[in-house]
């Protein structure tokens, strides 16, 4: 631990010493910390090794954090006026992506069906995690940030149920998880009440005489209403994502200081956790992952990075009042992040059918991904951020339907 815990400083010591280098090349912070991972664990020196449980937990924490935080951007009169491109990405694309990726996944790698199908469930959230420059900046058309941000805030917990099934029928014999369709169904509808009520009964308590918190631990609130709600969904075998972001956007509506006081704070928490499950996930990275991708694996990856995304995406997004160039910055920002490493190694502890290669498909295009996306986001916020302060068109760009 303390070993880690050096490498992890090394590695966010690293980020902060060339977060201004990264600001205007394809260099990242991601790629700070994946890279640092890369050096110091089986591949490199070996002088980390984190057990995959304990990866499994990093994942699903940052990803918590990371939608909570996503989700103080989302409040509902932002999601009421940008409800139909992010509900088009969910109904249509999303779909389309997870048969995509399982058809790959069975011709190019030569799993069989249903592995190919848990592999497309795996990687069939957005999880813009990695794009975080056009989600962040004010200056990127608001309708791109929302559309991202309303995505892959409510398609990861959507796809987590569709992989504990579809690893069940795999021959998965799940210990800490069930596939019962209607036990599944109910934890997602648990993590949507749980999302809405913590949320209102904190603010209830606010309101009662002599209740108040100073202005230097305002921030704290959001962050221990945060920490509750994680303890409840696991208690409760609730789905903490979809928790998470509707947790967020109904502090947002609701207290609308608080959420202000508390983003600053919830993306350092992001970054923080972001970084430290990257390094982790590179410990899992040894010569035997790679080999039992092979060539396959690398092809697959790119084909899900340049294909699998991108067009069902783009083409789900058309009647949207996006224009061409903001559908294919949409399209583009799909990573396959945290979601992924989290439910791909629940399927490498399932002991379904092909999970070690599952694992290993889903390792490198996790990878892929993050060079991808972690390197092109500033330079395709950019372009966006000028075309917004650009001349009108002579005529529309797009036509409402």
């Amino acid at each position: 631990m303390t070993v880690y815990v050096l490498v992890f400083g090394v590695a966010l010591l690293l980020a902060v010493l060339t977060s201004a280098v990264a600001d205007r090349s394809p260099l990242s912070t991601s790629t700070v910390f994946l890279a640092v991972g890369l050096i110091a664990g089986p591949l490199g020196l070996g002088l980390i090794e984190v057990e995959s449980i304990h990866v499994e937990h990093a994942a699903e924490v940052t990803l918590f954090a990371i939608l909570f935080t996503d989700g103080q951007h989302a409040p509902l009169k932002v999601v009421a006026g940008n409800w139909r491109a992010p509900a088009q990405a969910l109904v249509i694309g999303m779909p389309l992506t997870f048969l995509i990726v399982a058809g790959l996944g069975h011709w190019i790698a030569g799993l069989p069906w249903t592995p190919a199908l848990v592999l497309g469930a795996v990687l069939a959230p957005t999880d813009p995690v990695f794009a975080s420059a056009l989600v962040g900046r004010d200056d990127v058309p608001p309708r791109v940030r929302h559309t991202l941000n309303i995505e892959s805030g409510l398609n990861d917990g959507l796809a987590l149920p569709a992989v504990l099934l579809l690893a069940g029928l795999a021959g998965g014999d799940p210990e800490s998880w069930t596939t019962d369709p209607w036990l599944l169904l109910t934890e997602l509808g648990t993590g949507v009440a749980l999302g809405v009520v913590l949320p209102v009964a904190i603010a209830a308590v606010l309101r009662l005489p002599g209740i108040g918190a100073v202005e230097g631990l305002r921030p704290l609130g959001p962050l221990a209403v945060a920490l509750i709600l994680y303890g409840a969904c696991d208690l409760l075998h609730a789905n903490q994502f979809l928790a998470a972001f509707i947790a967020g956007a109904t502090i947002a509506t609701i207290r609308p200081a608080a959420s202000d006081a508390f983003r600053r704070t919830g993306d350092l928490v992001s970054e923080l956790a972001k970084g430290g499950a990257l390094l982790a996930f590179a410990t899992l990275l040894d010569v035997e992952v790679f080999t039992d991708a092979g060539v396959a694996g690398v092809v697959l990856a790119l084909a899900v990075v340049l294909v699998s995304r991108p067009l069902p995406a783009y083409c789900s997004l058309f009647g949207t009042d996006l224009t061409r160039r903001e559908r294919l910055a949409v399209s583009w920002f799909g990573p396959k992040g945290f979601a992924s490493v989290a439910y791909a190694v629940i399927v490498a502890f399932s002991d379904m059918d092909a999970d070690q290669h599952v694992f290993a498909l889903v390792t490198v295009a996790v990878l892929v991904s993050v060079v991808a996306h972690s390197s092109t986001d500033v330079a395709v916020a950019r372009v966006l951020a000028r075309d917004s302060v650009s001349p009108a068109p002579s005529r529309p760009a797009y036509r409402r339907r």
